[in-house]
């Protein structure tokens, strides 16, 4: 029997460690006063709002959250987006170069 890794860790109990999977997302920096076509539908759909003082109101997976100029707006695998500061977003991912499909 071949075990899922979460098969496996309902079967564990404590900390563990894991490595998240490599997967391709779509991200734009953002600057202040900057309205983006990429956030089009988005600011239709009410899922993206504008704010006084250059910030971006997100509604999130997890609830509201504000972007400031200089971070990042990440597309997840699912179509959702959510706000990354710059710090921890050049930390956590790659530039994936164009056409090429490599990092």
């Amino acid at each position: 029997m071949i075990k899922t890794a979460a098969l496996e860790c309902a079967e564990r109990v404590g900390a563990m460690k894991f490595v998240k999977r490599p997967i391709v997302i779509e991200a734009e920096q953002y600057r202040a006063g900057m309205q983006s076509g990429s956030f089009a539908e988005d600011v239709i759909a009410g899922i993206v709002r504008y704010l006084e003082g250059g910030t971006m109101s997100i509604r999130t997976l997890e609830g509201e959250m504000v972007a400031h100029p200089g971070d990042w707006i990440i597309r997840g695998v699912k179509g959702e987006l959510y706000p990354c500061r710059d710090d921890i977003f050049r930390a956590s991912y790659d530039q994936v170069l164009e056409g090429s499909g490599e990092l």
